[in-house]
């Protein structure tokens, strides 16, 4: 079956609809929620690299990085990364680690080994297992970036710390899922998880009043 790539607002609602009949718990959770996003981004370095700055800080700290990092760079594509001296990634605010990962997928991107704009019209478990074939990208941001750069409709990020808590308080869990139960979990919500994915980031920011964005604007 040919799966229905989000592109639009449009895509998000038509998803909405199906997951409420596939999941009729998810009728209180959609009007809780409110307003569910598309927040995609062009397929690209910029749009992996501001994933990974991103990576398990919250969102004011991704986005003081982010801009130090265009500042310091003059643009966010692979020849400008790899061109940045471990002491300005340092100043930039960016862990060893994470400036470890920005120019080992550059020079992937470089040498011509990662295409990301082909990587987004791939089946979603080959994709994954390209993108985490580069040390320092583990699953949340190849689902990540798929699901914002690539407009997949049917992955979810488990291991998203929101997304966990967002689901548990949702659906009375007396416990945060782990990404294996998470996985489980959202199965039923196949093939629609990535805008199941949208709309619990979106109650979590509403209902549990917390700012989420596991992806950098534009």
């Amino acid at each position: 079956m040919r799966l229905h790539m989000i592109h639009s607002e449009a895509d998000v609602a038509a998803g909405l609809v199906d997951l409420a009949l596939l999941d009729a718990r998810l009728f209180t959770v959609i009007d809780k929620a409110g307003p569910v996003p598309l927040r995609r981004l062009p397929p690209g370095y910029r749009g992996l690299a501001g994933i990974i700055v991103a990576q398990m800080v919250s969102r004011a700290s991704a986005d003081a990085i982010w801009r130090r990092l265009e500042e310091a760079s003059g643009d966010i594509t692979p020849h400008h990364i790899l061109a940045l001296s471990d002491e300005t990634c340092r100043a930039i605010g960016l862990s060893r680690a994470k400036a470890e990962t920005l120019r080992r997928a550059a020079e992937a991107v470089d040498r011509g080994e990662l295409d990301l704009d082909a990587i987004c019209h791939m089946e979603a478990k080959a994709a994954t297992h390209k993108l985490t074939a580069i040390k320092g990208i583990g699953r949340w941001t190849a689902d990540v970036y798929l699901l914002f750069c690539g407009g997949h409709p049917d992955i979810f990020p488990s291991g998203d710390i929101a997304l966990q808590n967002a689901v548990a308080h949702a659906l009375g869990l007396a416990m945060r899922p782990s990404p294996p139960e998470l996985d489980r979990i959202a199965e039923s919500w196949s093939p629609w998880r990535g805008v199941s994915a949208r709309l619990f980031w979106a109650y979590y920011a509403r209902e549990m009043r917390r700012e989420v964005a596991p992806v950098l604007e534009g």
